[in-house]
C-alpha cells in the first residue's frame, strides 16, 4: 500500500467560515472522488497528518471518521486508514454528456429567461422602491420581535395560521379600509412572502395554460413574469402620459393586471373614468383584476387615492399590497385580500405551495401596527420622501436634464428619465452599476416591442448630500457615454 499523501493538495483557510475539519473533509473526499488519492491507498497517521497540517490531531480525526462513515476510508485501530474501492464507472458512461440536452423544464425555461434587477448591500443609490433604511426604527423592531420569541411556543411555533396570523390580519383589514378604501373583512386577508409571492399564487390558482393576461405596458416585469411562468400570454394595456388605453385585446383576458393608485414605473394615477371602465369591462369578461397597491400610501398632492378594489365593491377585483415600500424589504411580508369567490381555495394552495409567512415577524408586524408604530412611521416617511423627492427633481435636472427628461408624478418613491436619444438603457445600467450607482433600465418593463429607453432611478433611501455625490457620478458616465 502506497502511503504517500499530497500534501500540497490540502489548502485549509483559518480565516474561513468553515471549521478546520470541514475543510478538511471536503478536500480530502475530493482527492479520492478524482482517483487523486486511488484505491486501496493508505493515508499517513493522524498525528502525522495533524503535524504536517499544522492543525489539531482530533481536527483530522474528525474529518477521518466522516469520511469512514459515508464510504470513502476504511478506518482499522493501530492500522493506516485506507481509501475504500469506489464503484467504478466505466469509460463509456464518463462520456455521457448533457451539453445537448437541458435539464430544466420548459416552465423553468420560461422563469429563467425573465428580466428581474435586485439590489446590493452598500448600493441604495438610487435602487428602485427603496426605502430610506437609516430612518426605520429598528430599536422598536427589535424588542417587538424580541418580546414575541420569548412566547413563540404557545402559538407561533408550528404551522398554525396558514392564512395569516389573526391579529395581524385584523390590523391589516383595519389599515385598509380607513386609509386605501378598500372593502374587506379580516377573514379576506392573506399574508405572503411579499407581493411576488402573492402574484406567483395568484397565478397558480387563477391563469390555466394559454390564457391571456392583459398586461400593463411598461408594467411591473414582476407580475409579468410570474404569469408568463404560469403558462400566461401576455396582452399590452398600453399606459403613457395621457392613462391608460383601454382598447380591448384580441382575446378575452382572464386576468387583467394593473397599478391604478401609483402606476408601475411612470408613477401617474389612472382616472375614474378609466378605473369604472376597467371594472365594467372586467364584469362583462368575467375577467379578474390584479390591483398592485406597492406605492399607494406615497402620495405627496394630496390624499392618496382610494384603491379600486373599493370603487363597487367588486368581487372580480384582488387586491395585493406589501409591506416592503412602507417598512422594509428583507421583511419579505405582503399581503392580499382574496374575494369570496377564491377565499375558500387560499388555505390548499397555500398548503402546496408552502408560501406562508413566518408567523414571529407576522406577530410583531401585528404589535408594530397595533401600537401605533406603523402610522407614525408613514406620517413621517411621507414629509420626509416630500423632501427628497424635491430635491431629487430639481437636482437631477441640473445635472442629467442634458441627457434626460423626467417623470415628474405625485406619488410612489421613484422616477423615472426618458434618454432624449435612442440609446441601450440596460448597458448605462450596468455601467453605472459599476460606479456604484443601483438603477435599472426602463425597457426591462416592456415585453412587446416600442419600447422607451431610459432609467427608473429611486429617491428615497439616498439624503442630499449622498444624492448629490453619486448625481454627480452619474453625470460622468452618461457624459463618457454620449460624448
Amino acid at each position: 500500500m502506497k502511503t504517500s499523501f499530497p500534501i500540497d493538495g490540502i489548502a485549509l483557510d483559518r480565516g474561513s467560515s468553515a471549521n478546520l475539519h470541514r475543510q478538511l473533509y471536503v478536500q480530502l473526499r475530493g482527492l479520492i472522488e478524482r482517483r487523486v488519492l486511488p484505491s486501496g491507498h493508505a493515508l499517513p497517521s493522524t498525528r502525522v497528518m495533524a503535524r504536517d497540517l499544522q492543525v489539531g490531531r482530533n481536527t483530522v480525526i474528525a474529518a477521518c471518521d466522516q469520511l469512514a462513515l459515508e464510504g470513502y476510508l476504511a478506518i482499522w485501530p493501530r492500522r493506516p486508514s485506507v481509501v475504500m474501492d469506489l464503484s467504478a464507472r466505466s469509460t463509456a458512461a464518463e462520456q455521457v454528456s448533457v451539453e445537448g440536452e437541458n435539464p430544466i423544464s420548459l416552465r423553468g425555461q420560461a422563469m429563467l429567461a425573465q428580466p428581474y434587477h435586485h439590489g446590493r448591500p452598500g448600493m441604495l443609490a438610487f435602487h428602485p422602491g427603496m426605502p430610506d433604511p437609516d430612518n426605520f426604527p429598528f430599536n422598536t423592531w427589535s424588542k417587538l420581535l424580541s418580546r414575541r420569541a420569548k412566547f413563540a411556543h404557545i402559538d407561533l411555533f408550528g404551522t398554525y395560521h396558514v392564512k395569516g396570523y389573526p391579529p395581524l390580519c385584523e390590523a391589516i383589514a383595519r389599515y385598509l379600509t380607513a386609509s386605501r378604501g378598500v372593502q374587506c373583512t379580516a377573514e379576506q386577508i392573506v399574508v405572503t412572502n411579499g407581493a411576488q409571492s402573492a402574484f406567483d399564487l395568484l397565478a397558480r390558482l387563477l391563469i390555466d395554460e394559454g390564457d391571456t393576461v392583459w398586461m400593463e405596458e411598461p408594467g411591473y416585469y414582476g407580475a409579468g413574469s410570474a404569469f408568463v411562468s404560469a403558462g400566461a400570454k401576455l396582452a399590452p394595456l398600453r399606459v403613457g402620459n395621457a392613462g391608460w388605453n383601454l382598447d380591448p385585446p384580441p382575446v378575452i383576458p382572464r386576468m387583467i393586471f394593473v397599478t391604478p393608485s401609483c402606476h408601475h414605473p411612470l408613477g401617474i394615477t389612472m382616472p375614474m373614468e378609466q378605473r369604472l371602465n376597467l371594472l365594467h369591462m372586467a364584469e362583462t369578461w368575467r375577467s379578474w383584476i390584479i390591483e398592485d397597491d406597492y406605492d399607494g400610501e406615497y402620495r405627496f398632492q394630496g390624499q392618496p387615492i382610494p384603491a379600486l378594489q373599493g370603487i363597487g365593491a367588486s368581487n372580480r377585483v384582488v387586491y395585493v399590497g406589501t409591506f416592503a415600500k412602507i417598512l422594509f424589504p428583507a421583511m419579505r411580508l405582503g399581503f392580499l385580500v382574496a374575494p369570496k369567490a377564491i377565499d375558500h381555495t387560499i388555505v390548499s394552495a397555500l398548503s402546496v405551495t408552502g408560501q406562508f409567512a413566518p408567523l414571529l415577524a407576522q406577530a410583531a408586524l401585528a404589535d408594530f401596527m397595533n401600537e401605533g408604530h406603523f402610522t407614525r412611521h408613514l406620517r413621517r416617511m411621507r414629509r420626509l420622501y416630500a423632501d427628497r423627492r424635491q430635491f431629487f427633481l430639481e437636482s437631477a435636472q441640473r445635472h442629467l436634464g442634458e441627457w434626460l427628461d423626467f417623470h415628474s408624478t405625485e406619488s410612489g418613491i421613484q422616477v423615472v428619465g426618458i434618454f432624449r436619444a435612442r440609446c441601450n438603457d440596460a448597458a448605462i445600467a450596468e455601467a453605472l452599476l459599476q460606479q456604484g450607482i443601483n438603477v435599472s433600465a426602463l425597457s426591462i418593463q416592456y415585453r412587446h416591442g416600442s419600447e422607451q429607453n431610459g432609467l427608473v432611478m429611486g429617491f428615497a433611501a439616498a439624503d442630499a448630500q449622498t444624492t448629490e455625490k453619486t448625481l454627480q457620478k452619474f453625470r460622468a458616465v452618461l457624459k463618457a457615454h454620449f460624448g
